[in-house]
């Protein structure tokens, strides 16, 4: 069997990353982070390591654009 494949996922409402949270799961990812702010997500990328970053485009501090700039 494949390991899943790893994601952060970026958003500063609680409610949409507990839902994505629960539909990536469901389908066999795993969610190895959670941030609020753009660079929290890229400190979180260097730690964890994740094979998808799905990045909110406004965001306290960093962007989701800014972010993945940063992230690249």
């Amino acid at each position: 069997m494949s390991e899943p494949i790893t994601v952060l996922i970026a958003d500063d409402h609680g409610v949409v990353r507990e839902g994505l949270r629960a539909m990536l799961e469901r389908e066999g990812f795993q969610v190895v982070a959670e941030a609020t702010t753009g660079r929290e997500a890229i400190e979180l990328v260097a730690i964890h390591r994740p094979r998808v970053a799905l990045l909110d485009i406004r965001m306290p501090d960093l962007d989701g654009l800014q972010a993945l700039a940063a992230m690249k």
